[in-house]
């Protein structure tokens, strides 16, 4: 079954980033399959699998919550990268790639989930539950 979370262009760029992660983690030494490796595939995998997830849900809030989880998982991506770059892990141009990446995504991330919080449907639900 196909949802309209494949129509998203942050899931389309956090997919793309996820291959380029499980790739350039191939090359990791065979002694960080079970640490540095495995850490950045689940958080790369992480980032697409939770837009799709808030994208199922019934609401905007929730997808909001959702795509909040996908940005916590791309700023633990971007920190295991620094990480890899400077355990000399990940060529200069390599690591420079995934930065700009995940800064892309990131943009595109926090797009979505301000437009979301603009709605006035989500302030005025928001405003209600403040009271």
């Amino acid at each position: 079954m196909s949802g309209c979370y494949q129509e998203l262009k942050v899931w389309k760029k956090s997919m793309e980033l996820t291959v380029v992660v499980y790739r350039t983690t191939q090359k990791f030494p065979d002694r960080e399959i079970y640490s540095l490796t495995n850490q950045m595939r689940r958080a790369a995998v992480s980032i697409p699998s939770n837009i799709a997830e808030g994208k199922g849900k019934s609401s905007d809030r929730e997808l909001t919550v959702f795509l909040c989880h996908a940005r916590g998982s791309l700023y633990e991506l971007e920190t295991q990268t620094l990480i890899a770059r400077d355990l000399g892990y990940l060529e200069t141009q390599v690591a420079k790639n995934l930065e700009n990446m995940v800064a892309e995504t990131g943009k595109m991330l926090n797009g979505l989930i301000n437009s979301l919080r603009e709605n006035p449907a989500l302030r005025s639900s928001r405003n209600a539950n403040a009271n």
